[in-house]
Protein backbone atom coordinates (compact mmCIF):
# COMPACT_ATOMS: atom_id res chain seq x y z
CA UNK A 1 0.00 0.00 0.00
CA UNK A 2 1.18 3.38 -1.00
CA UNK A 3 0.30 6.07 1.61
CA UNK A 4 0.56 9.74 0.56
CA UNK A 5 3.43 11.50 2.25
CA UNK A 6 1.88 15.22 2.36
CA UNK A 7 -0.63 14.21 4.61
CA UNK A 8 1.24 12.28 7.06
CA UNK A 9 4.05 15.10 6.69
CA UNK A 10 1.04 17.78 7.29
CA UNK A 11 0.22 15.30 10.37
CA UNK A 12 3.09 14.77 11.72
CA UNK A 13 3.85 15.27 15.60
CA UNK A 14 6.70 17.42 16.67
CA UNK A 15 8.89 15.59 18.52
CA UNK A 16 7.51 12.27 18.23
CA UNK A 17 8.57 9.52 15.91
CA UNK A 18 7.36 8.90 12.75
CA UNK A 19 4.30 6.95 11.82
CA UNK A 20 4.97 3.28 10.32
CA UNK A 21 4.75 4.33 6.07
CA UNK A 22 8.17 6.31 6.52
CA UNK A 23 9.52 2.90 7.53
CA UNK A 24 8.15 0.52 5.77
CA UNK A 25 6.14 1.88 2.80
CA UNK A 26 7.80 1.09 -0.50
CA UNK A 27 6.24 4.56 -2.43
CA UNK A 28 7.80 6.62 0.36
CA UNK A 29 11.06 4.65 -0.07
CA UNK A 30 11.24 5.59 -3.73
CA UNK A 31 9.83 9.30 -2.40
CA UNK A 32 12.90 9.80 -0.26
CA UNK A 33 15.35 8.54 -3.17
CA UNK A 34 13.94 10.93 -5.38
CA UNK A 35 13.79 13.88 -3.00
CA UNK A 36 17.19 13.37 -1.20
CA UNK A 37 20.02 10.81 -2.76
CA UNK A 38 18.72 11.57 -5.99
CA UNK A 39 19.21 15.37 -5.39
CA UNK A 40 21.51 16.37 -2.41
CA UNK A 41 25.19 16.36 -1.91
CA UNK A 42 26.26 12.25 -1.13
CA UNK A 43 29.10 11.44 0.32
CA UNK A 44 31.16 9.05 -1.88
CA UNK A 45 34.32 7.89 -0.93
CA UNK A 46 38.14 9.39 1.06
CA UNK A 47 39.79 11.17 -2.16
CA UNK A 48 42.89 8.95 -1.22
CA UNK A 49 41.38 5.69 -1.97
CA UNK A 50 41.85 6.45 -5.54
CA UNK A 51 45.89 6.32 -5.41
CA UNK A 52 46.92 6.94 -8.51
CA UNK A 53 45.30 7.62 -12.28
CA UNK A 54 42.92 5.56 -13.11
CA UNK A 55 41.95 4.25 -10.35
CA UNK A 56 38.24 3.92 -9.53
CA UNK A 57 35.51 3.08 -7.09
CA UNK A 58 31.38 2.23 -8.45
CA UNK A 59 28.86 3.10 -6.45
CA UNK A 60 24.65 2.13 -6.84
CA UNK A 61 22.70 4.23 -5.44
CA UNK A 62 19.20 3.15 -6.17
CA UNK A 63 18.67 3.08 -9.94
CA UNK A 64 21.93 4.61 -10.61
CA UNK A 65 25.29 3.13 -10.88
CA UNK A 66 28.38 5.63 -10.43
CA UNK A 67 31.83 5.44 -11.70
CA UNK A 68 34.20 7.80 -9.48
CA UNK A 69 37.45 7.70 -11.27
CA UNK A 70 41.03 10.01 -10.42
CA UNK A 71 41.65 11.45 -14.51
CA UNK A 72 45.63 11.52 -15.79
CA UNK A 73 45.47 15.17 -13.97
CA UNK A 74 45.01 13.97 -10.98
CA UNK A 75 41.47 15.48 -10.82
CA UNK A 76 39.01 13.28 -9.50
CA UNK A 77 35.71 13.38 -11.21
CA UNK A 78 32.04 11.00 -11.39
CA UNK A 79 30.20 9.90 -13.92
CA UNK A 80 27.52 7.78 -15.07
CA UNK A 81 28.16 3.68 -15.37
CA UNK A 82 26.29 3.63 -18.51
CA UNK A 83 28.09 3.12 -21.92
CA UNK A 84 26.63 6.09 -24.59
CA UNK A 85 26.44 3.24 -26.83
CA UNK A 86 23.61 0.42 -26.02
CA UNK A 87 23.78 1.50 -22.24
CA UNK A 88 26.07 -1.71 -20.85
CA UNK A 89 27.85 -0.88 -17.33
CA UNK A 90 31.46 0.13 -18.28
CA UNK A 91 33.33 -0.63 -14.93
CA UNK A 92 31.81 -3.87 -13.47
CA UNK A 93 34.27 -4.07 -10.27
CA UNK A 94 33.72 -3.18 -7.15
CA UNK A 95 36.85 -0.99 -7.50
CA UNK A 96 40.50 -1.13 -9.75
CA UNK A 97 42.42 0.12 -11.88
CA UNK A 98 41.91 1.55 -15.68
CA UNK A 99 44.22 3.16 -17.95
CA UNK A 100 41.32 4.36 -19.80
CA UNK A 101 37.24 3.22 -19.12
CA UNK A 102 36.64 0.66 -22.04
CA UNK A 103 33.09 -0.43 -22.43
CA UNK A 104 33.00 -4.56 -22.50
CA UNK A 105 30.05 -4.90 -24.75
CA UNK A 106 31.59 -3.01 -27.66
CA UNK A 107 34.95 -1.99 -26.41
CA UNK A 108 33.93 1.67 -26.88
CA UNK A 109 36.85 3.00 -24.94
CA UNK A 110 36.63 6.75 -22.83
CA UNK A 111 39.29 8.76 -21.43
CA UNK A 112 39.72 9.48 -17.54
CA UNK A 113 37.71 12.64 -18.18
CA UNK A 114 35.00 10.97 -19.91
CA UNK A 115 35.95 11.74 -23.26
CA UNK A 116 34.66 9.28 -26.04
CA UNK A 117 38.15 8.32 -27.52
CA UNK A 118 37.32 5.48 -29.57
CA UNK A 119 33.97 3.75 -31.21
CA UNK A 120 34.52 1.03 -34.09
CA UNK A 121 32.83 1.72 -37.48
CA UNK A 122 30.51 4.12 -36.34
CA UNK A 123 30.29 5.92 -40.11
CA UNK A 124 31.49 8.74 -41.62
CA UNK A 125 28.88 11.10 -39.84
CA UNK A 126 28.95 9.88 -36.32
CA UNK A 127 30.62 12.92 -33.92
CA UNK A 128 32.53 11.45 -30.67
CA UNK A 129 32.41 15.00 -29.31
CA UNK A 130 28.74 14.06 -28.44
CA UNK A 131 28.83 10.86 -26.63
CA UNK A 132 31.07 11.15 -23.64
CA UNK A 133 30.24 10.01 -20.69
CA UNK A 134 27.02 11.59 -18.54
CA UNK A 135 28.92 13.15 -15.95
CA UNK A 136 27.95 13.80 -12.36
CA UNK A 137 28.87 16.88 -10.53
CA UNK A 138 31.55 15.55 -8.22
CA UNK A 139 33.52 17.75 -5.40
CA UNK A 140 36.70 16.84 -3.55
CA UNK A 141 36.34 18.40 -0.33
CA UNK A 142 39.52 18.02 2.29
CA UNK A 143 39.73 15.08 1.26
CA UNK A 144 36.17 13.78 1.40
CA UNK A 145 34.79 12.93 -2.49
CA UNK A 146 30.96 14.50 -2.34
CA UNK A 147 28.98 13.28 -5.60
CA UNK A 148 25.62 15.00 -6.83
CA UNK A 149 22.79 13.29 -9.15
CA UNK A 150 20.70 15.96 -9.67
CA UNK A 151 20.29 17.56 -12.81
CA UNK A 152 21.41 21.00 -11.12
CA UNK A 153 23.09 20.49 -7.52
CA UNK A 154 22.08 22.23 -4.62
CA UNK A 155 24.57 24.79 -3.18
CA UNK A 156 27.91 23.31 -1.71
CA UNK A 157 29.89 26.31 -0.53
CA UNK A 158 27.95 27.09 2.69
CA UNK A 159 29.38 23.77 3.88
CA UNK A 160 32.66 23.18 2.00
CA UNK A 161 33.56 27.07 3.77
CA UNK A 162 32.24 25.61 6.94
CA UNK A 163 33.74 21.78 7.00
CA UNK A 164 37.57 22.73 5.42
CA UNK A 165 39.28 24.24 8.25
CA UNK A 166 37.78 21.51 10.37
CA UNK A 167 38.71 19.15 7.93
CA UNK A 168 42.15 20.05 6.88
CA UNK A 169 43.87 19.70 9.61
CA UNK A 170 43.62 15.93 9.71
CA UNK A 171 45.25 16.37 6.09
CA UNK A 172 43.33 13.48 4.75
CA UNK A 173 45.54 13.99 1.47
CA UNK A 174 48.57 11.77 3.06
CA UNK A 175 45.82 9.31 4.65
CA UNK A 176 45.53 5.50 2.96
CA UNK A 177 42.55 3.18 3.91
CA UNK A 178 43.64 0.69 6.42
CA UNK A 179 40.19 -1.49 6.35
CA UNK A 180 36.99 -1.16 5.16
CA UNK A 181 33.58 -3.00 6.11
CA UNK A 182 30.03 -3.17 4.53
CA UNK A 183 26.71 -4.82 6.69
CA UNK A 184 23.08 -4.67 5.42
CA UNK A 185 21.05 -3.95 8.14
CA UNK A 186 17.56 -4.91 7.94
CA UNK A 187 15.91 -1.62 8.60
CA UNK A 188 14.86 1.51 7.05
CA UNK A 189 17.65 4.18 6.47
CA UNK A 190 15.73 6.36 8.90
CA UNK A 191 16.41 4.01 11.15
CA UNK A 192 19.88 3.67 10.79
CA UNK A 193 20.35 7.52 11.30
CA UNK A 194 17.90 7.74 14.19
CA UNK A 195 19.80 5.22 15.97
CA UNK A 196 23.19 6.82 15.12
CA UNK A 197 21.82 10.52 16.23
CA UNK A 198 22.05 9.82 19.79
CA UNK A 199 23.75 7.41 22.36
CA UNK A 200 20.45 7.25 24.92
CA UNK A 201 20.81 3.55 23.80
CA UNK A 202 24.74 2.96 24.45
CA UNK A 203 24.96 1.92 28.33
CA UNK A 204 22.60 -0.70 27.19
CA UNK A 205 23.90 -1.81 23.89
CA UNK A 206 27.58 -0.67 23.44
CA UNK A 207 30.04 -1.81 26.40
CA UNK A 208 32.78 -1.77 24.16
CA UNK A 209 32.08 2.00 22.62
CA UNK A 210 31.31 3.06 26.06
CA UNK A 211 34.82 2.72 27.11
CA UNK A 212 35.98 5.55 25.72
CA UNK A 213 32.82 7.46 24.36
CA UNK A 214 30.69 9.16 26.69
CA UNK A 215 26.39 9.10 26.65
CA UNK A 216 26.00 13.02 27.49
CA UNK A 217 23.82 13.54 25.63
CA UNK A 218 25.44 17.15 25.20
CA UNK A 219 27.61 15.09 23.06
CA UNK A 220 25.97 13.61 20.95
CA UNK A 221 23.12 16.29 21.11
CA UNK A 222 22.06 19.40 18.39
CA UNK A 223 21.24 22.37 20.67
CA UNK A 224 23.63 25.14 19.71
CA UNK A 225 23.98 27.88 22.00
CA UNK A 226 24.30 27.30 25.49
CA UNK A 227 27.50 25.28 25.45
CA UNK A 228 27.94 23.71 28.98
CA UNK A 229 31.31 24.83 30.39
CA UNK A 230 33.35 21.73 30.69
CA UNK A 231 32.56 21.42 27.07
CA UNK A 232 33.03 25.05 25.76
CA UNK A 233 36.38 24.59 28.29
CA UNK A 234 37.96 21.93 25.50
CA UNK A 235 36.99 23.93 22.31
CA UNK A 236 38.69 27.03 23.91
CA UNK A 237 41.59 25.34 24.51
CA UNK A 238 41.89 23.23 21.36
CA UNK A 239 41.05 26.59 19.39
CA UNK A 240 43.89 28.04 21.08
CA UNK A 241 46.16 25.43 19.68
CA UNK A 242 45.22 25.97 16.26
CA UNK A 243 42.63 23.24 16.11
CA UNK A 244 38.97 24.09 14.75
CA UNK A 245 36.61 23.00 17.71
CA UNK A 246 33.78 24.91 18.46
CA UNK A 247 30.16 23.57 18.24
CA UNK A 248 29.14 24.60 14.86
CA UNK A 249 25.85 23.45 12.71
CA UNK A 250 23.72 24.61 9.19
CA UNK A 251 20.86 25.97 10.49
CA UNK A 252 18.50 23.50 8.77
CA UNK A 253 20.44 20.87 10.89
CA UNK A 254 21.69 19.09 7.93
CA UNK A 255 25.22 19.14 9.19
CA UNK A 256 27.06 19.83 12.13
CA UNK A 257 30.68 19.78 13.48
CA UNK A 258 32.30 19.72 16.74
CA UNK A 259 35.81 18.32 18.43
CA UNK A 260 34.05 16.49 21.19
CA UNK A 261 36.10 14.57 24.57
CA UNK A 262 36.34 11.64 25.14
CA UNK A 263 35.84 10.03 28.33
CA UNK A 264 38.70 10.69 30.94
CA UNK A 265 41.77 8.76 30.29
CA UNK A 266 40.98 7.67 26.53
CA UNK A 267 42.80 8.68 23.44
CA UNK A 268 41.43 6.98 20.99
CA UNK A 269 38.61 4.35 19.77
CA UNK A 270 40.41 1.47 21.01
CA UNK A 271 39.80 -1.13 23.96
CA UNK A 272 43.15 -0.25 26.05
CA UNK A 273 41.90 3.50 25.34
CA UNK A 274 45.50 4.51 23.65
CA UNK A 275 46.46 5.10 20.21
CA UNK A 276 44.78 2.80 17.80
CA UNK A 277 47.93 4.15 15.42
CA UNK A 278 51.78 5.33 16.64
CA UNK A 279 51.43 7.63 13.17
CA UNK A 280 49.33 10.63 13.73
CA UNK A 281 47.24 11.53 10.94
CA UNK A 282 47.09 15.28 10.10
CA UNK A 283 48.24 17.61 12.92
CA UNK A 284 46.37 17.38 15.88
CA UNK A 285 48.98 16.77 18.01
CA UNK A 286 47.07 16.40 21.87
CA UNK A 287 46.22 12.86 21.96
CA UNK A 288 43.48 14.27 24.82
CA UNK A 289 41.64 16.43 21.72
CA UNK A 290 38.89 13.42 20.89
CA UNK A 291 37.09 13.15 17.92
CA UNK A 292 36.03 15.55 15.96
CA UNK A 293 32.22 14.56 15.07
CA UNK A 294 31.08 15.52 11.85
CA UNK A 295 27.76 14.18 10.11
CA UNK A 296 26.38 15.20 6.78
CA UNK A 297 22.32 14.28 5.46
CA UNK A 298 21.66 12.01 3.95
CA UNK A 299 25.01 9.75 3.59
CA UNK A 300 27.73 10.25 6.08
CA UNK A 301 28.56 10.71 9.38
CA UNK A 302 32.58 10.46 10.76
CA UNK A 303 34.96 10.62 13.40
CA UNK A 304 38.58 12.51 12.92
CA UNK A 305 41.27 11.86 15.69
CA UNK A 306 44.45 12.72 16.46
CA UNK A 307 45.81 9.05 15.26
CA UNK A 308 42.80 8.04 12.74
CA UNK A 309 40.05 8.80 10.75
CA UNK A 310 36.38 6.56 10.44
CA UNK A 311 33.94 7.46 8.12
CA UNK A 312 31.03 6.10 7.39
CA UNK A 313 28.03 6.00 4.38
CA UNK A 314 24.75 5.13 4.98
CA UNK A 315 23.13 3.74 1.54
CA UNK A 316 19.59 2.67 1.18
CA UNK A 317 19.05 -0.71 -0.10
CA UNK A 318 14.77 -0.31 0.12
CA UNK A 319 12.06 0.57 2.35
CA UNK A 320 13.25 -2.22 5.18
CA UNK A 321 17.32 -2.70 4.26
CA UNK A 322 20.43 -0.17 4.44
CA UNK A 323 23.89 -0.73 3.60
CA UNK A 324 26.42 0.81 5.92
CA UNK A 325 30.08 0.97 4.73
CA UNK A 326 33.12 1.81 7.25
CA UNK A 327 36.77 2.65 6.32
CA UNK A 328 38.97 3.43 8.69
CA UNK A 329 42.13 5.68 7.38
CA UNK A 330 45.46 5.97 8.54
CA UNK A 331 48.68 8.10 7.49
CA UNK A 332 49.57 6.48 4.47
CA UNK A 333 53.17 5.74 6.05
CA UNK A 334 51.71 3.93 8.62
CA UNK A 335 52.42 -0.07 8.37
CA UNK A 336 50.55 -2.64 10.03
CA UNK A 337 51.94 -4.53 12.28
CA UNK A 338 54.46 -2.00 13.34
CA UNK A 339 52.29 1.00 13.32
CA UNK A 340 49.13 0.05 13.91
CA UNK A 341 47.22 -3.73 14.63
CA UNK A 342 44.58 -3.99 12.60
CA UNK A 343 42.06 -5.43 15.00
CA UNK A 344 43.16 -2.78 17.85
CA UNK A 345 42.34 -0.19 15.15
CA UNK A 346 38.77 -1.51 13.79
CA UNK A 347 37.34 -3.69 16.56
CA UNK A 348 35.56 -1.40 18.49
CA UNK A 349 33.55 -0.16 15.24
CA UNK A 350 33.43 -3.47 13.67
CA UNK A 351 31.57 -4.48 17.17
CA UNK A 352 29.76 -1.37 17.92
CA UNK A 353 28.36 -1.61 13.85
CA UNK A 354 27.41 -5.17 14.11
CA UNK A 355 25.13 -3.71 18.07
CA UNK A 356 23.76 -1.24 15.99
CA UNK A 357 22.28 -3.50 13.04
CA UNK A 358 20.97 -5.69 15.64
CA UNK A 359 19.69 -2.43 17.65
CA UNK A 360 18.34 -1.13 13.94
CA UNK A 361 16.91 -4.47 13.26
CA UNK A 362 14.74 -5.09 16.46
CA UNK A 363 13.76 -1.32 15.70
CA UNK A 364 12.17 -2.16 12.48
CA UNK A 365 10.56 -5.55 13.44
CA UNK A 366 8.70 -3.48 16.36
CA UNK A 367 7.64 -0.95 13.87
CA UNK A 368 6.25 -3.55 11.30
CA UNK A 369 3.79 -4.54 14.03
CA UNK A 370 -0.31 -2.68 13.24
CA UNK A 371 0.06 -2.30 16.98
CA UNK A 372 3.25 0.63 16.18
CA UNK A 373 2.09 4.25 17.25
CA UNK A 374 4.81 6.98 17.26
CA UNK A 375 6.27 7.85 20.45
CA UNK A 376 7.83 10.94 21.81
CA UNK A 377 11.58 11.49 21.79
CA UNK A 378 13.42 11.96 25.08
CA UNK A 379 13.66 16.23 25.08
CA UNK A 380 17.19 15.39 26.98
CA UNK A 381 19.07 12.03 25.37
CA UNK A 382 17.42 12.56 21.67
CA UNK A 383 17.95 16.10 20.78
CA UNK A 384 19.81 14.65 17.67
CA UNK A 385 17.15 12.44 16.34
CA UNK A 386 14.56 15.48 16.76
CA UNK A 387 17.03 17.15 14.41
CA UNK A 388 17.15 14.52 12.12
CA UNK A 389 13.53 14.09 11.84
CA UNK A 390 12.56 17.55 11.30
CA UNK A 391 15.49 17.88 8.85
CA UNK A 392 14.21 15.11 6.95
CA UNK A 393 10.94 16.14 7.32
CA UNK A 394 11.56 19.81 5.97
CA UNK A 395 13.68 18.37 3.05
CA UNK A 396 10.93 16.45 1.68
CA UNK A 397 8.27 19.52 2.08
CA UNK A 398 10.54 21.86 0.22
CA UNK A 399 11.48 19.00 -2.39
CA UNK A 400 8.11 18.29 -2.89
CA UNK A 401 7.62 21.80 -3.64
CA UNK A 402 4.40 24.27 -2.98
CA UNK A 403 1.55 21.88 -3.04
CA UNK A 404 3.52 20.23 0.27
CA UNK A 405 4.24 23.31 1.61
CA UNK A 406 0.75 24.76 1.75
CA UNK A 407 -0.82 20.86 3.05
CA UNK A 408 1.56 22.04 6.47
Amino acid sequence: MTHDIDTLLARRMSGHALEQPFYTDPGIFAEDMEALFYSEWLFAVPACELTKPGAYVTLQIGAYGIIVVKGADGVIRAFHNSCRHRGSIICKAAKGHAPKLVCPYHQWTYELDGRLLWAREMGDDFDPTKHGLKTVHCRDLAGLIYICLGDVAPDFEAFADLARPYLEVHDLANAKVAHETSIIENGNWKLVWENNRECYHCGGNHPGLCRSYTDDPTVSGVTEGDVPPHLQAHFDRLEAKGYPSQFRMSDDMQYRFARMPLLPGAKSFTMDLQPASKRILGRVTDDTAGTLLKYHYPTTWNHFLPDHTVVFRVTPLTATTTEVTTKWLVHKDAVEGVDYDLTRLTEVWITTNDEDRRVVEDNQRGINSPAYQPGPYSPIHETGVIGFVDWYCNAMSRRRGPAALAAE
